[in-house]
C-alpha cells in the first residue's frame, strides 16, 4: 500500500456508502492521531486501538443522524505521495467542513493551526 491515509479514508467511505456502524482499519501512529481529530470535531463517536494476533487495528464508531445520514457527507484526500501539498500559516479554505493538517506541532484542524499561526501539509478535507 502506498497511501494509508487514502485507504483510511476509502475504507470509511465504504462503510458509509453500506450504512456501518464501525469501520476497521491497520493501524498507523498517523491515522490514529486523524481518528483523534475526527472525535474532537465530531465526526466519530469514538475510535479503539484494537490487538488481534499481534496486528493492531483501528476501530471507528460513525455518527448517523436522525434521517439516517451520516456525520461524514465527503472525504477528500489533498496531498499524496507523488504531490505533497503544504500552506502557510494554517490559511486553508475550506467551504464546508474541516481540513487536517500534519505540523510541526502535530496533526490537527485549519482552524487550530490559523490560531497557533502555523502551516503544515494538508493531508485531507473532511464536510
Amino acid at each position: 500500500m502506498t497511501d494509508p491515509i487514502a485507504d483510511m479514508l476509502t475504507r470509511i467511505r465504504n462503510q458509509i456508502n453500506v450504512s456501518h456502524q464501525e469501520v476497521e482499519i491497520p493501524f498507523s501512529r498517523i491515522k490514529e492521531k486523524i481518528a483523534g481529530v475526527l472525535k474532537e470535531e465530531r465526526f466519530i463517536k469514538n475510535y479503539k486501538v484494537l490487538v488481534l494476533n499481534d496486528r493492531k487495528f483501528l476501530k471507528l464508531q460513525l455518527i448517523y443522524l436522525k434521517n439516517e445520514k451520516n456525520r461524514i457527507s465527503g472525504l477528500k484526500r489533498i496531498s499524496k505521495p507523488g504531490l505533497r501539498l503544504y500552506n502557510k500559516r494554517g490559511k486553508v479554505v475550506v467551504n464546508r467542513g474541516i481540513a487536517i493538517l500534519s505540523t510541526s506541532s502535530g496533526v490537527m484542524t485549519n482552524k487550530e493551526a490559523r490560531k497557533q499561526g502555523i502551516g503544515g501539509e494538508v493531508l485531507c478535507y473532511i464536510w
